[in-house]
Order: structure tokens, then C-alpha cells, then sequence
């Protein structure tokens, strides 16, 4: 009855609620600005070297790094929602207004409750600027660096997929680039006389990059006699293919540059032709696992900040958020690396870094009353 009587003192979207709402979200937009300029100051230190290298203008670089800046935000949202539930809730208890909350009869539970309320929020946000600004502005990034910075021209619609190349006497279809296998599946190389006439046809289901020449031992070839006739015979043979796998790679597009019903669509189309979709299916869970960072560093971030209410300060608070955050990724890589190889299914590998910091996150805070 008492804790009944505690929420209808205190409804939702009070005095106190706006008040936290309204600190926690000037420290977070305060962070993610911080944190985003650290995070493009050292992308553009590890890649000045070679940005350096091929002579291209400010301009371009500073256009290249705009259109990445979406993705980068995109990125440091867990450590500014973690950081900003750190500090104001931090600053209230130093000040002693948590303890004053507390004497009045509102539980740790209710104190937390807008700001996991608002972390929900910024997880739909995250999800809906992750389809919209980010692939669009990321093509743009990478379509710069590829075209402007490294001199490669688009060959692919859709960069691992559908992929035509022209070689000497020949064209060269290719329905999929694996870029972590360095394999090409499914290629169709049509041979041409020179008046480009067709003099035969390669099928060939897979080749792989070996001895600096891409090789397959299952090769069909048919070859068309002016007589009307047509030979079929199996081959081994070197594709007439210079460009590597790094070549291959540039050309390629990056998870970020699909939005979710893209990679879906794209996964879709793979799988009828055969092709194994296991990293693209991990990565399509991701992008639905990655937004809900931001309430469970809020969920994190209560107890820490709560349970030694006076100790506190800017720095232990940005330090425990550095520490948990880049716990989270290097979960997060590792499983996510793992459901790429295969070891994992697709939503196991995605989503359970999410339910461990949310059982970490729900024994803290259950734990702190």
C-alpha cells in the first residue's frame, strides 16, 4: 500500500521527473558532441597517413568525414546515455538531493524510472536514425574514400552482389563476393571472339583467392563451334580476374551502408541463389540488438551511481563508463565475431551480449534497495 501511495504522490512527468529528464539530457547531448569529436579526431589520425599519401584536397576530406559523422554518433549513444545517468544521478546524490528524495518516501525504482523511460526513447531514435541518416550518409563516406581517395570505380549496384567486370576478351559476372572468405560465388565468364560474338561460357560455382590468383577445380565450360554445335567439358582454370580481394573489398559495402529491410531484401535474394547468408543474417539481428544499448546503460548506471552516494565525481563517473561501455563492445565484437564464423546462431550471437549487462544491470539495481 505504501508504495502505491508513493506513485500517486509522484505521478509520472512531474516537477522532479522533467528535472531529471532536463539534466541528464543536457550532460548527454553535452557528452555525445565531446565523445564524437574524440571519436573523429582518431579516425582522422589513423587515417591521415594515407589520406595524406594520395594528395587529395581538404575538401575532401573534410566531406568524407562529415558523411561518416552519423555513423560515428551512432556509435558513442551507449557512452553518452551511460555517462549522462552517471553524472547527474552522481551530481544529485553528492548534493544530497537523492537522500532528500529518499526520506520523502520515492524508492531508488521510481527515482530511475524516467530515465529509463527516456533510454527506451533514445533506443527507438537510434533504430530510426540508423535506418535513415546513417546508410545514406555512410554510401556517401565510402562511395569518397573509394572513388575520390583510392581511385576505385563502382563495378556493383550492390557491391558484393551482381558484380560485372571487364576483362581482356571477356565479361565477367559474379552473383557474390564473401569479403571474409575472399571467395566469389557463382561466376559466369563469357568468352568473345573479336567481333564480340560468343565463343564459350564458364560456370563456376565458387573460386578462391589462392597464390595471388583467384582458382577453381569445378568449372564448366561450353564452348560454342560456328558449326551450331556446343561442347561441354569440366575444367580447372585460373579466372581471368585481376583485381584481389582488397580491390574486391573497396568495391564492397559495408553492413552500415544497408538499412534493415535492405540487408533483409539482400539476404532474401542470397538465399535463392544459394548463397550462405550466416554473417549477413548476424548482422541484420545487430541492427536490432545494437539501439538497446542506451536503457541498459541506464539500467547500469542507477546502481553505480546511487550506491556510494557521496564519493563520487566527474572523473570516477567517466571512468566507470569507459569501462563498462568498452565491456559491452568487446562482448559484443567477440560474439558478433563468432556468429559470423558460425560458432553462434544469428540471434544468439547478437542479442546475448544485451540479456547478460541486462542481468548484470537488474541484480544491481534490485539489488540497491
Amino acid at each position: 500500500m505504501a508504495r502505491k501511495l508513493r506513485f500517486k504522490v509522484l505521478p509520472l512527468g512531474s516537477i522532479i521527473d522533467r528535472y531529471l529528464v532536463g539534466g541528464f539530457l543536457r550532460i548527454f547531448f553535452l557528452s555525445l558532441t565531446v565523445i564524437t569529436s574524440l571519436y573523429v579526431t582518431v579516425e582522422f589520425f589513423d587515417r591521415i597517413g594515407s589520406l595524406l599519401e594520395t594528395g587529395v584536397s581538404a575538401w575532401t576530406i573534410g566531406r568524407y568525414f562529415l558523411y561518416k559523422a552519423p555513423l560515428l554518433i551512432s556509435r558513442t549513444i551507449g557512452f553518452a546515455t551511460l555517462f549522462s545517468a552517471l553524472f547527474c544521478l552522481g551530481t544529485m546524490a553528492r548534493s544530497h538531493e537523492i537522500i532528500a528524495l529518499r526520506s520523502s518516501g520515492i524508492s531508488v525504482e521510481r527515482i530511475a524510472w524516467p530515465l529509463i523511460l527516456l533510454g527506451l526513447f533514445i533506443c527507438a531514435l537510434t533504430f530510426m536514425w540508423n535506418e535513415t541518416l546513417v546508410p545514406v550518409f555512410t554510401r556517401n563516406s565510402q562511395n569518397i574514400y573509394k572513388s575520390e581517395i583510392k581511385n576505385k570505380q563502382q563495378q556493383s549496384v550492390l557491391g558484393t552482389r551482381d558484380i560485372w567486370i571487364r576483362g581482356e576478351g571477356s565479361f565477367i559476372n559474379v552473383d557474390h563476393f564473401d569479403t571474409r572468405a575472399a571467395t566469389l560465388e557463382n561466376v559466369t565468364i563469357f568468352l568473345l571472339n573479336r567481333d564480340f560474338s560468343l565463343r564459350a561460357l564458364l560456370e563456376i560455382p565458387r573460386a578462391q583467392w589462392i597464390d595471388d590468383a583467384w582458382k577453381t577445380d569445378r568449372a564448366t565450360e561450353w564452348n560454342f563451334m560456328s558449326n551450331g554445335n556446343t561442347i561441354e567439358k569440366k575444367v580447372t582454370t585460373v579466372l581471368p580476374i585481376s583485381e584481389t580481394p582488397t580491390d574486391l573489398k573497396l568495391l564492397a559495402r559495408d553492413p552500415e551502408e544497408f538499412s534493415y529491410f535492405d540487408l533483409q531484401r539482400q539476404i532474401t535474394d542470397m538465399r535463392s541463389k544459394g548463397i550462405d547468408t550466416t554473417a549477413y543474417e548476424v548482422d541484420l539481428q545487430s541492427k536490432l540488438a545494437l539501439p538497446f544499448i542506451a536503457p541498459l546503460m541506464v539500467l547500469l548506471a542507477v546502481p553505480f551511481a546511487l550506491k556510494r552516494q557521496t564519493s563520487g565525481s566527474v572523473s570516477l563517473s567517466f571512468g566507470i563508463a569507459m569501462i563498462i561501455g568498452f565491456g559491452y563492445w568487446v562482448l559484443a565484437a567477440f560474439c558478433i565475431s563468432l556468429g559470423h564464423s558460425g560458432a553462434l546462431p544469428a540471434w544468439i550471437s547478437a542479442w546475448i551480449p544485451n540479456l547478460i549487462f541486462a542481468l548484470i544491470g537488474a541484480f544491481f539495481f534490485t539489488a540497491e534497495e
